[in-house]
């Protein structure tokens, strides 16, 4: 770049890019989302247990799990559900949230093993304004799937959002 560049580029009044800012505008009912992969580690497990103590045999023994139906170890169901969640999070639709209302319907299909790579297709099932000014809510139908488009969990989850 030459100094005049320099000069440009330093005294440029241009918006910052980044992630897309949306509001509750930005999604009808009937929209389709779809996050991107995160594959499960040891690390995952490990770190879950040790965040929220749940410390079961089934997600951190090795012999114990091998013994199970599973024959190894596998994902928490919650630590699948918060993945989940914070994958949708990275779309980019969750950057003006005014408050989570809540999960319903909760449902744990199949099993996710250490090196399964999950990623989330959502359906917004319902968005309607709010009685409050300036929101909406949205409500979201997610499907977590593995790599090979094994259904592992699905539930729904309502959010409050800004409205522009």
């Amino acid at each position: 770049m030459t100094s005049e560049s320099n000069e440009a580029a330093a005294t440029s009044t241009a918006t910052p890019k980044g992630r897309p800012d949306h509001y509750w505008d930005a999604l009808v009912e009937g929209d389709h989302l779809h996050s991107a992969g995160m594959t499960i580690t040891d690390a995952h497990l490990v770190n879950w247990a040790g965040l929220t103590g749940d410390l079961v045999s089934l997600h951190l023994d090795e012999t114990y799990a091998a013994q199970t139906q599973f024959g190894q170890r596998i994902a928490h169901g919650p630590l699948t559900l918060s993945l989940a969640l914070g994958l949708m999070t990275q779309t980019g639709y969750f950057s003006n949230v005014i408050a989570w209302l809540g999960l319903d319907e909760v449902r744990a299909h199949n099993p996710v093993f250490i090196g399964d790579t999950i990623h989330v297709e959502a359906r917004v099932a319902t968005a309607r304004e709010s009685k409050k000014p300036g929101v909406g809510i949205w409500s979201i139908e997610y499907t977590v799937l593995k790599q090979d488009n094994t259904e592992v969990m699905t539930f729904n989850s309502s959010f409050m959002i800004k409205r522009k």
